[in-house]
């Protein structure tokens, strides 16, 4: 396969401009690539100063199916060194690469998002740039059963700068959340107690500093759970939803996320 064209540039050292230089890129050659994990909430909040220390951090794509053999040889090109013995055997669902000269793994993952539960993305790709649409962002981190604190301040930060909304464009799509929940008990229950979790922490992370932007948040924390929360709560529950609902928690509701080995 021809790679696409592209002139090989030095790899820069600061992965969140190494990764919107690899997006301008792949827009280049007509290939669509998006930034999500916490890169993505760093290019979405540059202002944010806890988690500012980015050296060493992994670089998280998503890209569309159709685009994934292409973008491989681009990052080839570029001078990323693929696992191809990975590649070759989850090529269909996820890439990974290394970057030898600042030493640190590229992960592409391709249509979703498999962890506890699915995030699929690959139809929502153009709605927005150079990440993941701020809704699929926060799912990605509310998804998580055994949720830690890095991602409790992911998903905050989101909350705390971008209003809720009903649309995409610069807001958290709250419908699609809860379209999600209502037709899937599992992500209900998963969303429902990681919002408790994260209404527990406002009050301490809001008197460490964790969330610092170097101005008061643009939304009220507490009342932004409590509308999703709501929202989450109100939304049609699906006939399968209902009869799931029945077991509870009796039956685990969740994946076990897998361990990725690389070569």
């Amino acid at each position: 396969m021809t790679a696409p064209q592209s002139a090989v540039t030095r790899r820069l050292a600061d992965p969140l401009a190494e990764a919107l230089r690899l997006i301008d890129l792949a827009r280049e050659n007509n290939l669509l690539l998006r930034l999500m994990g916490g890169l993505a909430i760093h290019a979405r909040v540059p202002t944010w100063t806890a988690r500012i220390d980015r050296e060493g951090r992994d670089i998280d794509f998503a890209t569309r199916s159709k685009d994934r053999w292409k973008l491989r040889d681009l990052l080839v090109a570029q001078g990323y060194a693929p696992d191809k013995s990975y590649n070759a055997i989850h090529g269909y669902k996820q890439l990974y690469f290394s970057d030898p000269a600042n030493g640190r793994p590229v992960d592409v993952l391709i249509d979703r998002m498999e962890m506890c539960h699915v995030v699929e993305f690959g139809p929502r790709l153009r709605l927005d740039s150079p990440t993941l649409p701020l809704a699929d962002l926060l799912m990605t981190k509310l998804q998580i059963v055994k949720i830690n604190r890095k991602d409790v301040l992911d998903a905050l930060i989101l909350l705390g700068e971008f209003p809720l909304g009903s649309g995409d464009e610069a807001t958290i799509n709250v419908p699609l959340i809860a379209r999600t929940t209502g037709s899937d008990w599992g992500w209900w229950r998963t969303i429902r107690q990681n919002l408790e979790k994260l209404d527990g922490f406002v009050a301490e992370v809001r008197d460490s500093g964790e969330l610092d932007v170097g101005r008061p948040l643009r939304h009220d924390l507490t009342a932004q759970i409590a509308t999703l929360r709501a929202a989450i709560d109100a939304a049609p529950k699906s006939i399968k939803w209902r009869l799931r609902d029945q077991v509870g928690d009796r039956v685990q509701w969740y994946r076990e996320p897998e361990e990725s080995t690389h070569g």
